[in-house]
């Protein structure tokens, strides 16, 4: 008679401390531990979140707009926060000691978390690795040193993290194919927000920071105003780490564009191009037919030391993906009114040939599932 295999059984309430910096690691983080979850109902998952941790079941003990910042400068500003925020997670390893640590993207804070974690003895899961591919492969090396387990989200991203003598990263494919759904069609969604299906509709989102939205929103609006006057629909997607008021404080005074919440999915699928801030936003855009013209700025320093780093390379997710530059890419004195407007036209008139491309952008994204799989290396780091 064969030997039963049996399987070694996690902790019966395992403890988690899991830090997400920003809204995409919100979003992505609430996908993950709903995934726990369904394997380990009981779990105790705390830590820095949002709306989507809150709702995934997650007690959250800092709110994830304490540490939102990008860019040097910008980071920098923000230092006595994360200090403090720093300060609250040691004393959780300390006195609540998790069985894993989990932490989701922002790598410039999380770096430092999983390093504490790791003097302390316990487990560190990285759930979507930074992007040395465009900073160069020094941090690469560096965190095989403290990282337990790193699940990655592109093909090429497992070869080049496992470069360095420890084969510690594991590709899961991207999450945002685990909850990128449309619940309407082209017609109801414009239908749904007054707009025409006669028109060409442009969707304009600035970001999720507060840094990078004053540097971007102006110019943006301005855009928005001359393509409008240009027949034109014209939206403006709220991301859900900003309010109203802020915006208008950034734009000088009360909104020009409609502001849309909470149907952003399906608005992206019925536009015809977007004026979008560089980051996960313009993957989404892509991956559901929405072409996005790829904008960022930063803070004058940070943008010379990062050329002097990096240089001009390709930093469009869609881009990335694809291997080569297909979506416009303007970033700091390119981004221009004038310079939005014409990308958007162009866009917006190429679109039927960007059907392929669209096409072939999802198939490079593997399968669905990112979530399920990336909880299952988390519990393979319980005790």
């Amino acid at each position: 008679m064969p030997a039963l295999m049996v399987e070694a059984a996690a902790p019966r309430s395992p403890r988690i401390l899991l830090v997400a910096g920003e809204a995409s690691g919100d979003l992505h983080g609430g996908h993950l531990v709903q995934a726990l979850r369904r394997r380990c109902p009981a779990a105790q998952v705390v830590g820095v979140g949002g709306a989507r941790l809150r709702a995934a079941g997650m007690e959250v003990l800092v709110d994830v707009n304490q540490l939102s910042a990008a860019g040097l400068v910008e980071i920098a500003a923000s230092i006595p926060r994360h200090w403090r925020v720093m300060r609250q997670l040691k004393r959780q390893m300390d006195r609540h000691r998790p069985d894993v640590v989990v932490l989701v993207d922002y790598p410039g804070f999380n770096q430092f978390v999983a390093q504490e974690a790791h003097c302390r003895g316990i487990p560190v899961f990285f759930y979507i690795a930074p992007q040395v591919w465009a900073w160069g492969q020094g941090r690469a090396r560096r965190m095989a040193g403290f990282i337990d387990r790193l699940a990655v989200i592109f093909p090429f991203e497992e070869v080049l993290f496992n470069a360095h003598g420890r084969p510690f990263a594991r590709y899961v494919g991207h999450p945002l194919l685990d909850g990128l759904e449309v619940s309407a069609d082209r017609a109801q969604t414009r239908r749904r927000h007054g707009f025409s299906e006669a028109q060409p509709l442009l969707v304009v989102m600035p970001g999720s920071r507060r840094s990078e939205v004053r540097l971007l929103l102006p110019d943006l609006l301005q855009a928005a105003a001359l393509l409008k006057a240009d027949g034109w629909q014209v939206a403006l997607l709220q991301a859900p780490t900003l309010h109203r008021a802020f915006l208008e404080q950034v734009a000088g005074g009360p909104l020009p564009l409609p502001l849309i919440s909470g149907d952003t999915y399906n608005l992206l699928a019925a536009a015809d191009a977007g004026l979008i801030a560089s980051g996960t936003a313009t993957l989404e855009a892509a991956l559901l037919g929405c072409p996005p013209v790829i904008v960022y700025r930063f803070s004058w320093f940070t943008y010379l030391l990062a050329k002097w780093v990096i240089g001009r390379r390709t930093m469009g997710l869609p881009n990335v993906v694809l291997g080569r530059r297909l979506f416009p890419e303007l970033l700091q004195r390119e981004v221009t009114p004038a310079a939005l407007v014409r990308a958007a036209v162009e866009l917006q008139a190429r679109r039927p040939q960007l059907e392929a491309a669209f096409t072939e952008l999802r198939s490079k994204m593997g399968p669905a599932g990112a979530s399920e799989r990336a909880a299952d290396l988390v519990l393979e780091l319980l005790p």
